[in-house]
């Protein structure tokens, strides 16, 4: 019985795709084919968000349900973000950012999602006024900082980790401008900010980085911080139209 089971196959949570681009050195035909694809999925990305007008990005779990108290936080996010003007940007699938789309496109806001090929959990949800999917997460996540005046970080798992570092760490060092980055929820994300603290003792980040984060359970506090640093430093002014390279 035990040697039967140990013949069976294992199948892959992940099934992985024929080939792998990350898997070392290839003939230089197939690295120019990848990187022109690369290239088309850029343009199309640039194409298709430059008239969303500025956004505020809302990153979290693709798995919290509708009657979950931060599905119901995302969704007051999203229409706060569309009374103050702005588009609520999101990963495009379900949960959190379900909750944020819809809570923008319900209240009269634009609503936008970069959703992400996946085997398994991504699919767009219905709350979106426009929608792009990409192969590749290095392209999606450059699209959802790209056109952001701020980021609110709601509880997560890896994903919204991953979104979340990278984003204080082009923050941090001034590659983009030092937009507003909220952290949601106290609770969950109290045992990562102790680590920060230990972090700043060692001397492995500056205790002024700790500045570029807030921490908060309160939606007022949060929209409060982004619309101060929005109108201290921000004009919006409408953009001219180049019909040969925007989509409308």
């Amino acid at each position: 019985m035990e040697a039967a089971s140990a013949k069976k196959k294992i199948e892959p949570i992940i099934p992985p795709k024929e080939q792998v681009y990350l898997e070392g050195p290839k003939s230089r035909g197939y690295e120019l084919a990848f990187a022109w694809r690369v290239f088309k999925q850029f343009i199309k990305g640039f194409r298709t968000l430059h008239f969303v007008g500025p956004c505020i990005t809302v990153f979290g779990s693709a798995r919290f349900k509708e009657d979950h108290p931060y599905y119901e936080s995302a969704r007051e996010f999203g229409k706060r973000i569309a009374e103050i003007g702005f588009t609520t940007m999101t990963g495009g699938g379900p949960g959190i950012m379900e909750a944020a789309n819809r809570g923008a496109f319900e209240n009269g806001g634009v609503s936008v999602g970069c959703n992400i090929q996946l085997p398994f959990e991504q699919h767009a949800n219905k709350y979106l006024n426009r929608s792009i999917t990409f192969e590749h997460f290095f392209v999606r996540k450059v699209l959802l900082v790209k056109y952001s005046y701020a980021f609110i970080i709601m509880p997560g798992g890896f994903g919204t980790m991953d979104e979340f570092f990278e984003t204080l760490t082009l923050v941090q060092t001034k590659t983009i401008t030092q937009f507003p980055i909220v952290l949601f929820g106290k609770d969950y994300y109290s045992s990562l900010w102790n680590y920060a603290e230990f972090m700043a003792q060692q001397g492995t980040i500056s205790r002024e980085d700790m500045k570029l984060v807030l921490l908060t359970d309160s939606i007022d506090e949060a929209m409060e911080h982004i619309h101060t640093y929005i109108n201290q430093n921000f004009k919006v002014r409408p953009r001219k139209r180049f019909m040969w390279f925007e989509k409308r």
